[in-house]
């Protein structure tokens, strides 16, 4: 199945309110000015390296989002590349990433990574630790908190579930305290396996690649 007949039956899927990141980790340059090509506005990559040798290839205006990992070493070169960070998991990351933005006048759009299924070898925040990182973040100027992020187990979706559920239980709570120069506009959750449940429990944002390119 095409590119354009896989973007056009998630896009039928997930609705008009869902913003819809492809993820172009591992695909070709020409796969992803095709994705492009078919007014795709988000894009996600997942090692900074990767978008380094990318970026420059890439034609047209989307705007990038880091969705991996980001160590404090690689910051600089995020920074640059990236429209929005969705993996901030650590105050440390916080404030090197406000530092480095002070330094370039620029303003970096995150995301908090969420540790919902409490797995030893995710990064994230712990639920009950959510509310105080926030509080700590809300008095630096150069990043703009914009909502959560969170990874399900990669499970049977239907088990994926209960993780998104309470996700979203904790996205409205924490919309409801109205944390000063924290927002909370998006939702990032779902891929591939599961984007549909996640939806269903209230995403706004999703990260998909292998649906969209590598799909039969």
């Amino acid at each position: 199945m095409s590119i354009l007949k896989n973007l056009k039956r998630i896009r039928s899927e997930i609705g008009r309110d869902v913003k819809l990141v492809v993820v172009t980790k591992n695909c070709s340059i020409r796969e992803i000015n095709q994705a492009l090509f078919l007014d795709v506005g988000d894009i996600g990559e997942s090692k900074v390296q990767e978008a380094k040798e990318k970026k420059p290839l890439v034609k047209g205006t989307a705007k990038w989002h880091l969705i991996g990992h980001l160590q404090t070493n690689k910051v600089k070169k995020a920074v640059e590349l990236f429209d929005m960070i969705q993996s901030v998991d650590s105050l440390k990351l916080a404030k090197k990433i406000d530092s480095v933005c002070a330094s370039k006048n620029k303003r970096m759009s995150v995301l908090i990574q969420v540790n919902i299924s409490r797995e030893a070898e995710k990064h994230g925040v712990l639920e009950e630790d959510l509310e105080f990182f926030l509080e700590e973040l809300s008095g630096l100027k150069n990043i703009q908190v914009l909502g959560l992020m969170a990874m399900a187990p990669f499970v049977e979706p239907e088990k994926t579930r209960a993780y998104f559920h309470k996700m979203k239980l904790l996205f409205q709570k924490l919309k409801k305290e109205k944390i000063p120069y924290i927002q909370m506009k998006y939702l990032s959750m779902g891929m591939t396996n599961d984007y549909k449940v996640a939806v269903e429990e209230g995403a706004n944002m999703i990260r998909i690649g292998t649906a969209i390119f590598h799909s039969n």
